[in-house]
């Protein structure tokens, strides 16, 4: 672990320094104001998860350790089959994370602070959030080191996966050609990003968008439909960090106090962020269907 706190700390003010750049450069060129007050929400979002790194809490820690200790394999990366298992396997793994941590609120919870900004930017790329270990993300990454793989390589691996997304938090670089059918581009991401009901519970991929094409979550990003990014609800997100990644927990308490029966406690719990009991939340499905209803009878 020593070796991905050293590189985390080197990679850290080159991230910090490129997103300034960008908000200097954007704030400069754009007419639309750049929203120092998000940047400056996304930075405390980041030192308070460095200081929550040093409590030793995480659902997942005890259990890696058991896996590795009962692994069925062990890898050697001076073979080029096992790097490239590595990085398929936690590409297809971070896939299946990252969808679920759109479509089940329990992992919601942690990851909407991630899409609460409401311009898409570099500085919006490290807004990651404070309780994601306490979620228990990293248990779907646990395969690989069943398979082989130390835990220190796959957190590493996976460090280095989201290192790669850092670049595509942007609105300004246009598509990529060819790249768009094999790689997650800023085309890709902007449509994740968005809220519009055209654009919800898109494009999960790490590195690569193959996995949202075998498994049917890709959708292209549109010139009629611009992107409209932030969480939909509230519309505008606030700027306090405490507010950003407490309040989804606190209504996820409110929730489950107020079910009436322990199959709706379940549901607000581990179903669709957004789910109500009487259909008339704010789950993608009924989002998209209010959309299908509305357009035909405007057309």
């Amino acid at each position: 672990m020593d070796e991905l706190a050293t590189l985390y700390f080197i990679i850290l003010p080159l991230v910090m320094g490129a997103a300034l750049v960008e908000g200097l450069w954007l704030s400069r060129t754009r007419a639309e104001a750049y929203d120092w007050k998000a940047w400056a929400c996304s930075l405390a979002d980041l030192a308070g998860r460095r200081l929550l790194a040093l409590v030793p809490y995480t659902l997942a820690a005890p259990w890696l350790t058991w896996v590795w200790e009962h692994r069925l394999f062990t890898q050697s990366l001076d073979s080029v089959w096992s790097v490239l298992l590595l990085f398929i396997g936690l590409e297809f793994f971070y896939y299946w994370y990252h969808r679920t941590s759109h479509t089940t609120r329990w992992f919601w919870m942690a990851h909407s602070v991630h899409h609460s900004p409401n311009q898409f930017n570099l500085a919006a790329a490290y807004r990651l959030g404070w309780f994601g270990k306490f979620t228990g993300t990293s248990l779907f990454f646990t395969p690989l080191v069943l398979l082989g793989f130390t835990p220190t390589v796959v957190l590493t691996a996976l460090f280095l996966n989201l290192l790669y997304q850092f670049w595509i938090h942007a609105d300004w670089i246009p598509k990529l050609g060819w790249l768009e059918y094999v790689l997650n581009t800023p085309s890709s991401h902007r449509v994740h990003h968005a809220r519009n009901p055209e654009y919800l519970d898109a494009n999960f991929g790490g590195v690569l968008i193959v996995f949202d094409r075998l498994f049917g979550t890709y959708v292209e990003e549109r010139a009629d439909v611009a992107c409209d990014y932030g969480l939909v609800s509230p519309a505008v997100s606030s700027r306090n960090p405490f507010a950003v990644n407490f309040q989804p927990w606190i209504g996820l308490a409110k929730d489950v106090a107020s079910a009436r029966s322990p199959s709706e406690a379940w549901m607000y719990l581990f179903g669709a962020p957004g789910w109500r009991p009487d259909g008339a939340g704010l789950t993608t499905a009924e989002l998209k269907k209010r959309v299908s209803i509305v357009q035909p009878v405007m057309s």
